[in-house]
């Protein structure tokens, strides 16, 4: 194996590390990341805590600052609101096209990825569920066969990927979320496009519900 892809790994374990702190409360915003402590905590050398701390600040959580370096962003209740009201509208339309363009192996590629999560959610292992959940959408998007809008769902999603990670530890949320993309799944099963459309904007106004709870009861 060569030495890039362990730093690569750890990387993103402290990248989702300081993710989830962010996104909890737990490292408040201003809050300066140190890389020495950071390495310290994760047995890291420099580069992947670096990578770790580009990757946050590509996606809003953390900005770099001149003699500050860098520090946990401020995003406001509003701000992550209005981000999860234009993913529902991009993933509506996403699922409304796959829908109708996703061939039987996609189909079947959704319907496993539903089936193998109820032993997750029965677990209780959200870390899986992210995991899968990000399998399931991303399966959604390619059924598109719009590489155009498939790249502006992605790009949207990673933005919000530490969000959508949180909302799932509301109680009871990995099951409901399962429940929602039962229906989702059934509705393209049927063909029918525009109440998978509808499905999937429900499913992410619990998920923005679920997530405003959470961090109101923190």
């Amino acid at each position: 194996m060569s030495e890039e892809a362990p730093n690569l790994l750890l990387s993103e374990r402290i990248r989702i590390a300081l993710a989830d702190e962010i996104t909890t409360g737990q490292l408040a915003p201003g809050s300066a990341l140190d890389e020495q402590q950071i390495g310290d905590r994760f047995g890291a050398s420099r580069t992947p805590v670096r990578e770790a701390i580009r990757q946050l600040s590509a996606v809003g959580l953390v900005e770099m600052r001149p003699r500050r370096g860098a520090v946990v962003s401020g995003v406001s209740t509003q701000r992550i609101i209005d981000m999860f009201e234009m993913s529902a509208e991009i993933e509506a339309m996403c699922v409304r096209l796959a829908t109708y363009r996703m061939n039987p192996v996609e189909r079947s590629r959704l319907a496993q990825l539903h089936e193998d999560s109820e032993a997750m959610v029965a677990a209780g292992d959200i870390d899986a569920y992210d995991r899968m959940n990000w399998d399931f959408h991303q399966t959604i998007y390619e059924g598109t066969h719009n590489a155009f809008i498939a790249e502006q769902a992605l790009g949207l999603r990673d933005r919000m990927a530490a969000f959508r990670r949180t909302q799932l530890r509301g109680g009871g949320r990995p099951a409901k979320s399962r429940a929602e993309h039962g229906e989702l799944l059934a509705a393209i099963m049927r063909g029918d496009g525009e109440e998978a459309a509808r499905c999937m904007r429900s499913h992410m106004f619990n998920a923005s519900l679920a997530l405003e709870r959470f961090t109101a009861g923190r």
